[in-house]
């Protein structure tokens, strides 16, 4: 059975979530909340928060075990992106692109 968790415009680029969502994907759910816990960096502060939901959810809404839990697909795509301008010489401005991304967790018992 498969579970799903999805954390929509997170305001932290995908670039640098998907280097943390390479390291959980495909593994055990405890190994992977283990990993995510003592990583330094803030994109994975909010994936853990989105894998830890999705666990809630396998738990509470269809009782499944964590133990049988494994991370079967995640994925980090783009959302839509702030645009900001940076004042420049001579009464320019240049263009600054805050990105953001949609984070998905899927777990399956299989």
């Amino acid at each position: 059975m498969k579970v799903k968790s999805t954390l929509r415009y997170a305001r932290i680029s995908p670039q640098k979530t998907r280097l943390i969502v390479d390291m959980i994907r495909g593994s055990d759910v405890l190994a992977a909340i283990r990993l995510v816990k003592f990583l330094p960096q803030k994109a994975a502060k909010i994936v853990s928060k989105v894998l830890n939901s999705a666990v809630a959810n396998a738990e509470n809404n269809l009782g499944l075990d964590i133990d049988d839990l494994k991370v079967s697909q995640v994925y980090v795509n783009e959302a839509p992106t702030f645009k900001r301008f940076r004042a420049r010489a001579r009464g320019r401005g240049t263009r600054i692109l805050k990105r953001n991304s949609h984070i998905t967790i899927e777990l399956s018992d299989e």
